[in-house]
């Protein structure tokens, strides 16, 4: 038996049965009442702003893709590569181990327009930089301009630890900036070859990729209360904390994941609006969009089984 088939799947399941069992100390005490009113209580019109960021991060996580193809050389329509990004971060978003989700689901769409498989790895490859460079990034300056931020999560004190981290993850995307500019030279895996991006392939990860983190974490802002509200540089940065464990976890959808860290970060809030936004920021990222990329997988396998029967 192959083991590794099945260690991915069994870390994420034990990230949700462990996160599950802690949500359901959190949420002890907090009635369903009171989520409701708190989902109640948010305005039309930041529920209106939630919803356009939501369109902005999946906006920006189409120019993953776009970059990507710059990056290999290879043409492929505008709306083909939003729709295939959409699709693709939808479903590995609530399947959970979202590279390799993502890998089968590109290497079945981009197949279809003449894409290879190593074509596809470099993709997959470039949007996984984009993603993590631009982690670092968002962290980097957030962890400077917040340095009491892992005080949230802990009373030992991290002030000089958080502006250790944010230096040195800052420094990174520099390292990584003046790589580009020296043109090192391919990383080569068998014949599989993986070229360091030119240095407007890099300008656009950096803009691209933190539009996308900048707005999923403005859909819980706007959710959130506005009694208590931090502001939105301090929810940023439990987003990323609570974003970045959920990936880390191989959690579908980072279940319970999520929501414990969130709600540990911003535990000075009410509790149950804390979970209200929640609730909204996973309606408005993570189910919705996975409704209308089952619609468009449907849609895509029914046309290409038309064009096979011709």
């Amino acid at each position: 038996m192959n083991w590794r088939r099945y260690f991915w799947p069994l870390v994420g399941l034990s990230a949700v049965a462990f996160s599950v069992w802690v949500l359901v100390g959190e949420l002890r005490g907090i009635s369903v009442d009171d989520v409701w009113a708190g989902l109640g209580a948010i305005r039309p019109h930041r529920w209106m702003l939630a919803a356009l960021s939501g369109v902005a991060a999946y906006g920006a996580l189409a120019g993953y893709d776009h970059i990507a193809l710059l990056h290999i050389r290879k043409r492929v329509s505008w709306l083909f590569v939003t729709l295939c990004s959409f699709t693709t971060y939808a479903l590995s978003h609530n399947i959970g181990g979202s590279v390799f989700s993502g890998a089968v689901i590109r290497y079945r769409a981009y197949g279809t327009r003449g894409l290879s498989g190593q074509d596809v790895g470099v993709l997959v490859a470039i949007c996984w930089f984009t993603f993590i460079l631009s982690t670092f990034l968002v962290s980097g300056v957030v962890l400077l301009l917040e340095p009491n931020l892992f005080d949230r999560f802990s009373d030992m004190g991290f002030t000089s630890l958080s502006t250790g981290a944010g230096i040195i993850m800052l420094l990174l995307v520099a390292a990584y900036v003046f790589g580009s500019w020296l043109h090192f030279r391919p990383l080569r895996i068998g014949t599989f070859q993986l070229h360091y991006p030119r240095l407007p392939i890099v300008a656009r990860q950096l803009i691209i990729g933190p539009i996308e983190l900048l707005a999923a974490a403005a859909i819980l802002f706007f959710a959130l209360p506005v009694e208590g509200n931090p502001g939105y540089l301090v929810v940023l940065g439990v987003f990323m904390v609570s974003f970045s464990a959920a990936q880390i976890s191989h959690a579908p959808g980072g279940l319970g994941v999520l929501e414990v860290v969130c709600l540990a970060g911003l535990s000075d809030m009410d509790q149950a609006g804390v979970v209200a936004a929640l609730l909204v920021f996973r309606l408005i990222y993570l189910i919705v969009p996975l409704i209308i990329a089952l619609f468009v997988v449907l849609l895509f396998e029914r046309s290409q089984f038309g064009r096979r029967t011709e």
